[in-house]
């Protein structure tokens, strides 16, 4: 089996450990983190244009390393292979490995900002806010640091994570990560926990515990 997977570059570490033991030939090709940031229309739009730009030919699916995330995936559709898509609200579902244990933590915790590698090496919401002076974090109260076994030597990610909340008075914890939900969606292992969408079929929001789902002809 060969595969494409188009995925968030916030999730670029955990991939590529992720990919050196694939049992079959997945070509990954990494989407800026902005996307998140441009508004559902124009995410949707750029993610319609870079599935485009795949030689469907040359494979036998699309991977989609997307969760729901604004809507921005809703109304995408798959051409002439299937695309397959993690049922996910956003990607910490897929840094704690289950949406269970998302689902767990976001009612027993409210208002936790999530950190992670990626979000270090590739997100800037505290520099967005400082530079437009418009509190864009204002529903959250504590900071929650995902360990994921993947940081790089040295790092300093965890005391860069107690500074941010020492500086908004926000409570810190830190967790551990699990690949598992990343390693079944690469590895093509696709149960109930992922949307196949047929050629020619569309995804849209569920409301319920599935998130997305096919949409009706």
């Amino acid at each position: 089996m060969r595969l494409k997977l188009l995925a968030c570059e916030i999730l670029h570490r955990e991939i590529t450990a992720l990919a050196v033991n694939l049992p079959h030939q997945v070509d990954i090709e990494f989407l800026p983190q902005e996307l998140h940031v441009i508004g559902r229309v124009r995410m949707k739009k750029r993610l319609t244009e870079y599935l485009a730009t795949v030689d469907e030919d040359a494979y036998d699916a699309i991977l989609l390393g997307f969760a729901l995330c604004s809507n921005g995936i809703v109304g995408l559709s798959a051409n002439k292979i299937p695309l397959v898509v993690p049922r996910a609200h956003d990607c910490i579902t897929l840094f704690l490995g289950s949406r269970q244990r998302y689902q767990d933590h976001f009612f027993a915790h409210g208002g936790t900002y999530f950190l992670t590698t990626g979000w270090f090496e590739h997100n800037n919401a505290f520099d967005e806010e400082e530079r437009y002076g418009i509190d864009m974090l204002s529903y959250y109260s504590k900071i929650a640091l995902i360990e994921m076994g993947v940081e790089p030597p040295g790092n300093t990610f965890e005391q860069q994570a107690q500074k941010i909340a020492e500086e908004r008075h926000w409570e810190y914890e830190k967790l551990t990560g699990d690949l598992s939900l990343l390693r079944r969606f690469i590895n093509g292992n696709w149960n109930e926990d992922f949307l196949i969408v047929p050629p020619g079929k569309s995804i849209r929001a569920s409301y319920d515990d599935d998130v997305i789902e096919l949409a009706p002809d």
